[in-house]
């Protein structure tokens, strides 16, 4: 599933070429996860502004005019990826939406049809501010403080791994980053979050912001199926210390990685190096 560092990536490689584009048609596939919400022809003569990204969605403003701002919010899902093309070719059937603007024709392509695009009159109303209201802070705001984290750890009595999961303490956490930033801050995935002392809390929020700062200049991670938009894969999981790794060597002390799992997701860690 493409996670934040996926999701910032796709952003910065669509933001600038897109910003100030005119919208010239738009095609739907297949239903996706939600209805449009808009008729496709309502579309066309929109200016795109610049694209923002919150947690996971991405928000692609769109000014059709004096009062009639609104924008598309897209999520890729489990298994989608866009691509803006100048000739994107013949939609395939996994080819579900397209925005042909005058700079190029963004495509959505999703093999499992999990993803969404909707529109909204704005980012925090309407469809939009109702899908992003559970969304926790980004792991990079200067609001989000060891002690904030902290205190909302303690707030939260399920095991640390599936509230960093959850996206309401800290949205980005996805399962890939949430495994190696907790090897990294030497805490057990199965250790309730409201025994997490402060220091540890602390430890686990630099790691959390490393981890993801290292994903997202290796261009995230390609499992199966993410793409960025010019259709390269990301490196982030060739540099694992522990997802995907089951029964080989810690980096650390050498004993095997080892697998649970964990509200239905694997979950990787070394039971020597992460402690409860």
């Amino acid at each position: 599933m493409p996670e934040l560092p996926e999701v910032e990536v796709t952003r910065r490689g669509i933001d600038a070429p897109l910003r100030g584009a005119k919208v010239l048609t738009a095609r739907l596939g297949k239903p996706l996860r939600w209805p449009l919400g808009v008729e496709t022809q309502a579309l066309q003569g929109a200016t795109v502004g610049p694209v923002l990204r919150r947690g996971k969605y991405l928000w692609l403003p769109l000014q059709r005019g004096p009062g009639a701002d609104g924008g598309l919010l897209l999520h890729l899902g489990m298994s989608g990826s866009l691509a803006l093309t100048a000739a994107p070719g013949v939609p395939g059937p996994h080819d579900h939406f397209d925005l042909v603007t005058s700079q190029g024709t963004l495509r959505l392509t999703d093999p499992r049809r999990f993803g969404a695009v909707v529109w909204s009159p704005a980012l925090d109303a309407g469809v939009a501010a109702k899908l992003l209201a559970s969304l926790g802070p980004e792991p990079f705001d200067a609001a989000l403080t060891p002690a904030s984290f902290h205190a909302a750890l303690q707030q939260r009595r399920a095991p640390v791994k599936a509230v960093l999961l959850a996206g309401e303490v800290v949205v980005g956490a996805g399962n890939i980053y949430a495994c190696e930033a907790l090897f990294r801050a030497g805490i057990h995935p199965r250790l309730r979050s409201d025994a997490i002392s402060r220091p540890r809390a602390t430890r686990l929020l630099a790691a959390l912001r490393d981890t993801l700062a290292r994903a997202l200049a290796v261009g995230g991670s390609t499992l199966r199926d993410f793409r960025d938009v010019h259709g390269l894969s990301g490196a982030f999981q060739a540099e694992a210390g522990v997802y995907g790794r089951a029964g080989l060597p810690c980096p650390s002390c050498g004993a095997p990685i080892r697998r649970v799992i964990q509200n239905q997701r694997s979950t990787y860690f070394c039971a020597t190096c992460q402690r409860r």
